[in-house]
């Protein structure tokens, strides 16, 4: 091998650590055959004794002698110290891989450019039947071998690198545009009227639709209203989201939803429109932006209503329900985790859940709260309905309701 260096005097791992540690900048090149890089490989293995050395640390020394003066990969290297090992020698082996006979030539792919372009490529049955009208039927001889291809291979022509530098029609997929909403992050900054949405559906059962249920939370003080409706057509979902849009004691100034069409869509524009309510989407690769009411989503309506199927002829009496037990014990009994935000020794903001109160006890703590109020709802009478029973009280009438409402559903 044609290697610019003496090692002769080089005969231990010891000395060959020392010259490993001082050429480990240094790039070799070789300009040496297969044959005498392989011979070489052989010598140096036999020289420092490579398959009695017990000590993995030692081989890798070796190994990285090799790999600095041939330029192998390791993977390579480890290749051929197996090769070595297995049969005593190491012998180039010849290439048994099978290639395919290549049928389709450079002339036939222009054949099926000419084709695509001139058709705005259709699919592939419709493409195999136009070449094989050209023969046929229009007795153009240049399409005679192409006319034969399968509609399986068409598409692997059209992955080539010839029809993709030359094809004039290539069509993606297009992405659905709905100019509805605006794809951004809501910031309430403290001030109540900042709607999270979403629906959760309650299971189908014989190809029967069950009930969808409606959650809105508020992203500040997480005032929740629930409402219940047979599907998420605009025939059901708009009555029910004016009713619910009017149970919130507060002004509404934002409505946000994930992308849905059941939001998404003019009859929900038009009404937000109306109210003068902002309607906001979810954006793309961004999991958190309406993880406050997907959250809720399990520890409310998971929590009370179970994941069996419920017809949706009842969501009549679930909506009493919910406007009779839940609004209540929701909103004036059951407290809610708000975050404080701190920062750590790295400089990162940490949100710690370490304040606890219901969502009427969050919002009587907004400064100038009265401002954000609707005309005729008081601080006074808010008071009023969280007085008027206390929190177990309350509790233990939804668990009374809710198995009363049960007892119906199963039933029938």
């Amino acid at each position: 091998m044609n290697i610019k260096m003496n090692d002769a005097n080089i005969g231990s791992v010891a000395q060959l650590r020392e010259l490993v540690k001082f050429t480990n900048r240094v790039e070799f090149k070789s300009s040496s055959t297969k044959e005498e890089t392989y011979k070489w490989i052989e010598e140096a293995l036999m020289k420092f004794r490579y398959f009695s050395l017990k000590s993995k640390k030692e081989r890798g020394i070796v190994l990285s002698y090799i790999k600095q003066m041939t330029g192998l990969s390791r993977g390579h290297e480890k290749k051929l110290v197996k090769r070595k090992k297995r049969n005593g020698r190491i012998l180039r082996t010849t290439d048994t891989r099978h290639y395919f006979h290549k049928v389709y030539g450079i002339e036939d792919v222009a054949r099926l450019i000419e084709t695509d372009n001139a058709h705005q490529r259709m699919s592939g049955k419709a493409t195999k039947a136009i070449l094989k009208r050209q023969f046929e039927v229009f007795n153009d001889q240049r399409f005679e071998r192409i006319r034969h291809i399968s509609v399986s291979h068409i598409y692997n022509l059209r992955g080539t690198r010839q029809y993709q530098s030359h094809i004039l029609y290539i069509e993606k997929t297009r992405a659905v545009n709905a100019n509805i909403g605006i794809r951004k992050k809501p910031r309430p900054d403290g001030k109540p009227g900042y709607l999270r949405v979403d629906s959760v559906h309650q299971g189908d059962l014989d190809k029967e639709k069950g009930v969808y249920h409606i959650n809105l939370v508020d992203e500040v003080t997480q005032w929740e209203i629930v409402g219940c409706v047979e599907g998420i057509s605009e025939e059901f979902l708009r009555p029910l989201l004016e009713e619910l849009l009017e149970l919130f004691p507060f002004m509404i100034v934002n409505f946000h939803s994930d992308n849905g069409s059941e939001y998404i869509n003019h009859t929900v524009a038009f009404l937000l429109n109306k109210l003068n309510v902002e309607q906001t989407k979810s954006r793309s690769r961004r999991t958190n932006d309406n993880a406050l009411v997907e959250s809720k989503n399990g520890a409310i309506i998971r929590k009370y209503m179970g994941f069996a199927h419920i017809p949706k002829k009842y969501s009549a009496i679930i909506n009493i329900f919910y406007r009779e037990h839940m609004d209540v014990y929701l909103n004036f009994h059951r407290p809610c985790g708000f975050a404080t935000d701190k920062v750590d020794a790295r400089g990162k903001i940490v949100k710690k859940y370490d304040v606890y109160m219901t969502p009427f006890e969050k919002l009587k703590s907004i400064p100038n709260v009265e401002h954000y109020l609707k005309p005729g709802v008081t601080i006074q009478g808010l008071e009023g309905i969280a007085r008027k029973e206390s929190d177990n009280s309350c509790a233990e009438n939804l668990q009374k309701a809710k198995r009363k409402l049960l007892e119906i559903i199963h039933q029938c």
